[in-house]
C-alpha cells in the first residue's frame, strides 16, 4: 500500500472478510478490506458476500474513523451452484465446500 501511494486496498483471495486499521507514519492510517466471497467460503457462511465503504464527508488519513466497512451477506441458490460444480470437470469437494461454509 505505501509504494503505491494508496490509503485504503480493496482485495479478496483468502475469502475471509475482514476490515484492518494500520497505523502508518506520522499519525497516518491506511485500511485494508478483504471483501470476502461468493463461492468458497471460509467463514462458515456459505452466502455470498461485499463490502460498502461509508466515507465521511470530512475524511482524512489522520482520522481512522472516517471509512467505515459495512459486510453484506446475502442468499443464493447455493445448492444449484454446488449441482453445476458436480456436473463440471471441478473436483467435488469445491461443492461441498459451497454446501458447509
Amino acid at each position: 500500500m505505501e509504494g503505491a501511494g494508496a490509503d485504503v486496498l480493496c482485495f479478496g483471495h483468502t475469502h475471509q472478510p475482514y476490515h484492518r486499521i494500520l497505523p502508518a507514519e506520522d499519525g497516518y492510517y491506511r485500511h485494508a478490506i478483504n471483501i470476502g466471497s461468493v463461492g468458497k467460503p471460509k467463514d462458515k457462511d456459505p452466502g455470498g458476500g461485499y463490502v460498502l465503504l461509508h466515507i465521511n464527508e470530512n475524511s482524512s488519513v489522520k482520522d481512522k474513523n472516517s471509512l467505515q466497512v459495512e459486510f453484506i451477506r446475502f442468499a443464493y441458490d447455493i445448492e444449484k451452484a454446488a449441482q453445476a460444480i458436480e456436473s463440471s470437470p471441478l473436483p467435488n469437494e469445491y461443492a461441498d465446500m459451497l454446501r458447509k461454509g
